[in-house]
């Protein structure tokens, strides 16, 4: 082969170990793609693969996707917001004869919407892991101003 002098004295040909690897890296990232797409439920490429109820993997991420660290990381958030959420209502609840903490919805509102406009779903989160205790199955700023919020924890 004769050397190319506009490239620097090197062949200006491509060696057939480079155009073969470059073969193999497009060939393994298309495998890797259409294996992708059999489990995208967005694709029309190939038939999603069903998974059964039963399946611990049901309605989960991929083990080490970002969606599942994202999932983790809004997990601690929400469970940051309920602590102090608790924090709030024994600290600034009247104590009741049982000694938990109460106070109104309202109160409640007023003081925790300042921190966090999220008071009503967390609320009855709190109340799914039987951490508050209040009457009616939603509470409505205004017409629910007067429901007692009590503190089980």
């Amino acid at each position: 082969m004769e050397k190319n002098k506009e490239h620097g004295g090197h062949s200006a040909t491509t060696s057939p170990n480079a155009v073969d690897d470059l073969r193999k890296n497009w060939q393994g990232w298309i495998k890797n793609h259409i294996d992708y797409q059999k489990s995208n439920p967005f694709s029309h490429d190939a038939p999603a693969i069903v998974v059964n109820k039963g399946d611990p993997t049901y309605g989960r991420p991929p083990k080490g996707s970002k969606t599942e660290q994202r999932g983790k990381d809004a997990h601690v958030h929400v469970e940051k917001e309920l602590e102090e959420l608790c924090w709030i209502l024994r600290n600034n609840g009247e104590k009741g004869a049982d000694g938990n903490s109460r106070m109104t919805f309202k109160q409640l509102f007023e003081r925790y919407a300042t921190i966090s406009n999220k008071v009503v779903g967390l609320l009855l989160r709190a109340r799914k892991h039987g951490m508050v205790h209040f009457e009616g199955e939603m509470l409505w700023q205004g017409q629910d101003d007067d429901v007692i919020i009590t503190l089980l924890r």
